[in-house]
């Protein structure tokens, strides 16, 4: 598993990276994304959804999964999961959500992976958020086995 790291200072910065990651994406690709409550998954996910649906000229409120558990957006050139799997206590369920299709054929935006089968993810970036000890500063840290995919994170971090 390769890595690579980058310390982001505000949540404008945590855009402008999703803004520059949103259109090298494609359907078929996956990011877990991993943190504390607080920690940015939500923003993250959010900011890089209305990036792709802004460049096809489509503006919608964004809001985040956490009750509906998946949100879904579908785009003309994309089609765009997002998915909180906080509240589910059994990897089975995800069954249920249709998650499992979706994988193979969208975008897919995981927050709170670690309730997901991880064989059904073996091709995804992992992207941790983690909090420091000053105010809206964040580390990000991108996981990854495919080179590719680092790739696509160090275009998005260097702007």
């Amino acid at each position: 598993m390769q890595q690579l790291t980058r310390r982001v200072t505000s949540a404008q910065e945590t855009t402008d990276i999703a803004q520059r990651l949103a259109p090298l994406l494609g359907n078929g690709d996956t990011i877990l994304l991993s943190g504390d409550l607080g920690a940015g998954k939500s923003h993250f996910a959010r900011s890089l959804i209305q990036a792709r649906m802004a460049a096809m000229g489509a503006i919608e409120d964004v809001p985040s999964p956490t009750f509906t558990l998946v949100q879904s957006y579908a785009l003309p050139d994309i089609e765009i999961w997002h998915a909180d799997l906080y509240r589910l206590s059994d990897p089975d369920e995800v069954l249920d959500l249709g998650l499992e299709d979706a994988l193979m054929t969208a975008l897919c935006l995981i927050e709170w992976p670690d309730r997901l089968d991880p064989a059904l993810v073996k091709g995804a970036a992992t992207l941790e958020l983690r909090m420091t000890e000053h105010p809206g500063e964040r580390d990000m840290r991108v996981l990854a086995g495919d080179p590719r995919w680092l790739e696509m994170f160090r275009v998005a971090f260097d702007g």
